[in-house]
């Protein structure tokens, strides 16, 4: 690239980004979640076409990403050089990011099918944790592989991963969490691990929606195998511990 490319590749990134609507866009997408035009707009106050306009722009300058997951359709950060940017102007300009919650039931936020796989709080930290202890290495931003010591942590589950690798289907790969906003794990192994916990009672399914329910067993065996805090049954209530999704109380503990 030479050198009147370069300077204006930067100018028009900086004109991206000095557009106020596109600042707040940018800046509420720097938590590292994923969100919707829709969410993205009422962020701005804008309408959710000039969102829309706005984003394509975005993604032209390699500012956001598109996933597309099923019917839905979520805008990220591009990377972490972004947020950096971001982080390097709001110091200069003495600025604080916007915040931004997502209303989800709580039932459903914790843990609950996703397809045939494992998804909310639950799934998170387990994926979470995965990559933390080495058991999943990335292969590339849509792949996992297991290491020795994931395979060795998988068999211990009575999981078969050879076999699993054989299907004609992805064996690992992050799928994005529409509560969380953050991965969780899909593939055949996610539906692997999924069917485990529902055939050892660590987990049981609603026979009316997508919830799945935590039990006592499983609360335990998951901090056992995994090292995850999880929610504590106290007289009925639920407590949960420090963890990675941070303090909180769920209703889906049996």
């Amino acid at each position: 690239m030479s050198a009147e490319q370069h300077d204006i590749g930067v100018s028009q990134v900086a004109a991206a980004i000095a557009e106020p609507a596109r600042t707040k866009i940018l800046c509420s997408l720097m938590d590292g979640h994923a969100r919707t035009s829709t969410e993205l707009a009422a962020v701005a106050e804008v309408s959710a076409s000039t969102a829309s306009a706005h984003l394509a722009k975005l993604k032209e300058l390699a500012l956001v990403r598109l996933h597309v997951q099923g019917r839905h359709r979520y805008y990220s950060l591009a990377d972490k050089r972004v947020a950096q940017a971001l982080e390097a102007l709001m110091v200069i300009g003495q600025n604080t990011a916007p915040s931004f919650r997502a209303r989800t039931p709580d039932r459903l936020q914790f843990a609950r099918t996703c397809y045939d796989h494992m998804a909310g709080t639950l799934a998170v930290l387990l994926h979470d944790r995965m990559l933390e202890a080495g058991w999943l290495e990335e292969t590339d931003e849509q792949a996992y592989r297991l290491s020795d010591s994931g395979t060795a942590m998988f068999q211990g589950l009575g999981i078969e991963t050879q076999d699993l690798s054989t299907l004609r289907r992805r064996f690992a790969c992050p799928c994005l969490d529409w509560s969380m906003r953050r991965p969780h794990l899909g593939g055949s192994l996610g539906a692997a691990l999924l069917q485990t916990a529902l055939k050892r009672k660590w987990v049981t399914q609603d026979l009316d929606s997508r919830a799945l329910v935590l039990t006592a067993l499983g609360r335990k065996e998951f901090g056992r195998r995994f090292g995850i805090g999880l929610p504590l049954v106290v007289e009925g209530n639920v407590k949960v511990s420090k963890i990675a999704a941070g303090s909180a109380e769920f209703g889906n503990i049996r």
